[in-house]
């Protein structure tokens, strides 16, 4: 005998079944990869956001008396070249880490979507001028033109952040404007031209909700690249400054004590290691769950 669901209840005494859960959270929670690296981003943006109260030492505060220690129970992940707790320096870290990723796509998002919404609704000249700039952008390859940006306008993180939203735009221009052009005649937008409402109105309202999907998933993707572009500039002394802590800058000084220190690098490498997979696996839930064809 097959058992049949429960229903709820109404104050006006009709029964009715209960909400099925939507499409999209039936999707994503089906990919075990997607729902794991969810839970390790929370989990990380959580460390982030409590490290004041969580880190157990000053980050930037020098303990002479305890430089390069192995880890221990008092300091779980060792200390460094100036007796500094690792794992306090891991947490502050990831504010600047975590922080980098979210700005520099942010920044390629608010630049590369609007041209790529003119450039592929007009079309013309104006198409033909931005797709030329986009493709001189996209020749030089992604952290070459991220590390000479950052180069040009002086080691920062602030610069950082600039120069890597800046190498990340053209992709998302690119992106907008090939789904713009897969939409432009659809029989809605003529319907919404033939009754006259104006073009700005058109891509706000009309055009733009349609190629949000993809770029929600390129999102995800280029979060994991600019985490890893930080860490890269950093690493070369283009990013965050010392004293103050970031991945790519821990990596920098662990290179230097390789040998007397090896969990100097351990920490930082993994903490990026399993952001940017954790990223690369929510970018691959997102595109399943938001795929029509799933």
């Amino acid at each position: 005998m097959t058992a049949v669901a429960p229903t709820a209840a109404r104050p006006d005494g009709i029964t009715r079944a209960p909400a099925a859960r939507s499409p999209f959270v039936r999707k994503f929670l089906a990919n075990k990869g997607a729902v794991v690296g969810t839970v390790v981003l929370l989990v990380f943006v959580l460390a982030a956001l409590l490290a004041p109260w969580v880190a157990p030492f000053d980050p930037l505060k020098a303990n002479f008396l305890a430089v390069r220690k192995a880890p221990s129970l008092v300091h779980w992940l060792g200390t460094d070249e100036l007796g500094r707790d690792l794992f306090s320096r891991l947490l502050w870290g990831a504010r600047s880490s975590l922080l980098a990723g979210g700005v520099s796509v942010a920044i390629a998002m608010v630049i590369g979507v609007p041209l790529g919404l003119v450039a592929g609704y007009f079309g013309g000249k104006l198409d033909a001028v931005i797709s030329r700039v986009m493709e001189a952008l996209l020749a030089c390859p992604f952290l070459v033109l991220a590390i000479a940006l950052g180069a040009f306008l002086g080691p920062s993180l602030t610069n950082a952040m600039i120069a890597i939203g800046l190498s990340a735009m053209p992709i998302f221009s690119r992106l907008t404007r090939g789904q713009v052009l897969a939409i432009r005649h659809e029989e809605y937008l003529e319907g919404a031209r033939a009754i006259g409402l104006p073009d700005r109105w058109i891509i706000l309202r009309y055009v733009l909700p349609n190629v949000l999907s993809p770029l929600v998933v390129q999102a995800a993707l280029t979060i994991a690249s600019a985490i890893l572009a930080e860490a890269s500039l950093s690493f070369l002394g283009l990013g965050q400054q010392p004293p103050s802590p970031s991945w790519g800058s821990m990596l920098n000084t662990a290179k230097n004590f390789m040998e007397q220190a090896p969990w100097m690098s351990i920490a930082p490498g993994v903490a990026i290691y399993l952001t940017v997979l954790c990223f690369n696996l929510l970018g691959d839930g997102l595109r399943d769950a938001l795929d029509p064809k799933n």
